[in-house]
């Protein structure tokens, strides 16, 4: 086993979360006038397309 072995397990995961939470709470401000109900709509999907992703690469 190498210790040195590269994973990009959490870096699609990430980079959903990174887009996804931003988006989600504009939107929530745009459509619901609440930045917690967007920014956890956002959540969801930054998770739900990060772990497609991620899924899909492998």
């Amino acid at each position: 086993m190498s210790k040195n072995k590269k994973t990009t397990r959490d870096t699609y995961l990430a980079f959903g979360l990174g887009i996804g939470l931003p988006l989600g709470a504009v939107l929530g401000l745009i459509i619901f006038d609440n930045l917690a109900i967007g920014a956890g709509i956002g959540l969801v999907f930054g998770i739900a397309i990060g772990t497609a992703i991620d899924s899909n690469k492998n």
